[in-house]
């Protein structure tokens, strides 16, 4: 049985070939982030939020809903009453202090394997998108190939560092075997780092797998090739699904993103830093579970952040408190010495309006300082993450390029002779025929090539053309100039056994069954 191709128009040998010779579509190097960071805790401010965090873990409890956890918690040493456990700090300490720092992300093309935490940072587009905005603006459910498409488009652009996994719904296939096709074209159309699917313990499983067919297994015990993000229930519950699925890419020394879901406000304190204590306690529970499971398993703090409008109830992306608890956060994963991620170029806007562009770069600007590891919604993110915008997708990938420039800091490697030039030059001259500037234009200044900076009687002339217009010519152009970079015959062909064999034990109709 074989996958199902989906490809996009394509144009000429030729005009690929001229586009490449137009484009630079070489991923970037992961951050190496050289700005300071904004910290805005006193070491005695951090001080507080731990032992608030650990009064917390030891006194209140926090919920695993899993009787293998449980099981796994008491064998650790930790008070377990019921479904909740009570771990003291000395257990949470020693546990997470086996979390790896830093590590390698490896990708299908060993070129575009990352360094990972510390002062590296990676770009990664958003997931779970119940509908898109299409290449014609059109808001609508997508499908299998609309997905094939954010994965192609994450493949060529250079501020993006992985092409995820879901990142629009596929509704075209059923929901239990929706994973299979999902990590498929993770693989198949990219060869970036990507992300596996964790909506069940036996989806996880499946995908790891895939990866087994693509990188090795014995190569997985060793090198981490995809990552799971599982989500806990604030305040202070993990359920039975995520912890299983946690499970799976522990055992098989893959990152895990550990990941509370905060609504500050409505399931936090509604004050920054109570908030931030209790995401805390709850990031820390499941990071040191993972250590449970196998030490040493690198592992990521992680959590998906919003404040809840008093007025409406409704989640709210770009406010200040977000950006502030951001910053705190980014200090104590640091103070924990774990890597961490966060949620970037988030928004609620229902198009991509200056609404749109407002929040995202609000959230966007303030990971940079925050130094987040994995910067994950990265592109595309839109009504709350109800929509991922073909449009916004690609700008947002060139947002990151830019925030990429910001935090990689001063280039000092030219100086000399750039001011040796404006001896050169002299009072009153210009520097645009000199050596140095022919010599460096191109690097000197980003210059971006989806906004429009011309004359308004040339942008007139031009069409008149907004930014969502421009971004759409552009991702068709992309799509028409894609070329896959293709797998190998005989692992292609084991893959595609595998989605054939489970598809066949996971009957379509128990889809409704597997929803998560």
């Amino acid at each position: 049985m074989t996958v199902t191709e989906t490809k996009p128009a394509r144009r000429g040998r030729g005009a690929r070939k001229a586009s490449r010779q137009t484009r630079d579509i070489a991923m970037l190097p992961a951050l190496a982030r050289r700005l300071p960071l904004v910290e805005p805790m006193t070491p005695e401010q951090i001080a507080r939020i731990d032992a608030a965090s650990m009064h917390i873990l030891e006194n209140v409890g926090v919920v695993f809903r899993d009787p293998v956890a449980l099981e796994d918690w008491r064998g650790a040493g930790a008070r377990v009453e019921g479904e909740t456990v009570y771990p003291d700090r000395g257990l949470v300490r020693d546990l997470i202090a086996t979390i790896p720092e830093t590590f390698t992300l490896h990708a299908r093309d060993p070129a575009k394997s990352l360094p990972f935490g510390g002062n590296h940072a990676i770009f990664v587009p958003m997931t779970g998108a119940p509908y898109l905005r299409d290449l014609d603006d059109v808001r609508r459910n997508p499908t299998l190939a609309d997905l094939a498409d954010f994965h192609r488009l994450a493949h060529m652009l250079p501020g993006l560092h992985s092409s995820a996994h879901h990142i629009v719904e596929p509704y075209d296939h059923p929901i239990s075997q929706r994973h299979l096709r999902i990590t498929y074209s993770s693989m198949k159309h990219s060869d970036k780092t990507f992300m596996g699917m964790t909506t069940s313990p036996r989806n996880a499983e499946d995908v790891l797998e895939m990866c087994a067919i693509l990188f090795g297994a014995d190569h997985m015990e060793d090198h981490p090739v995809v990552t799971g993000n599982c989500n806990g229930n604030s305040p202070l519950v993990w359920d039975e699904t995520m912890l299983g699925a946690m499970r799976a890419f522990a055992r098989r020394n893959q990152p895990v993103l550990c990941s509370p879901f905060v609504l500050g406000g409505a399931n936090t304190p509604a004050s920054v830093a109570p908030t931030v204590a209790q995401l805390n306690a709850e990031a820390l529970s499941a990071l040191a579970y993972t250590q449970i499971i196998r030490r040493g398993a690198p592992a990521i703090y992680g959590h998906y952040l919003s404040t809840v409008s008093m007025k409406s109830g409704a989640p709210m992306a770009g406010t200040p408190e977000i950006s502030l608890m951001n910053l705190m956060i980014g200090q104590m994963a640091r103070h924990y010495g774990v890597p961490w991620r966060s949620s970037t170029t988030l928004g609620g806007a229902k198009t991509f309006d200056a609404q749109a562009g407002y929040e995202s770069a609000s959230t966007l600007m303030a990971l940079q300082m925050a130094g987040t590891n994995y910067m994950w919604h990265a592109a595309g993110w839109n009504e709350a993450g109800m929509h991922c915008s073909m449009a916004k997708f690609v700008v947002d990938a060139e947002q990151c390029a830019m925030a990429h420039r910001l935090a990689s800091g001063i280039r000092w490697d030219d100086f000399d002779e750039a001011v040796a030039a404006v001896a050169d030059v002299g009072p009153g001259g210009h520097y645009l025929g000199h050596p140095h500037t022919l010599e460096n234009f191109q690097r000197a200044f980003f210059m971006p090539e989806l906004f429009d900076n011309n004359a308004f009687e040339q942008w007139q002339a031009e069409g008149a053309r907004e930014i969502t217009a421009r971004a759409l010519a552009h991702a068709r152009q992309l799509l028409e100039t894609y070329e896959e970079p293709k797998l190998d015959p005989a692992v292609d062909e084991a893959l595609q056994d595998y989605i054939a064999r489970r598809e066949r034990e996971i009957p379509a109709a128990d889809a409704l069954n597997q929803e998560h």
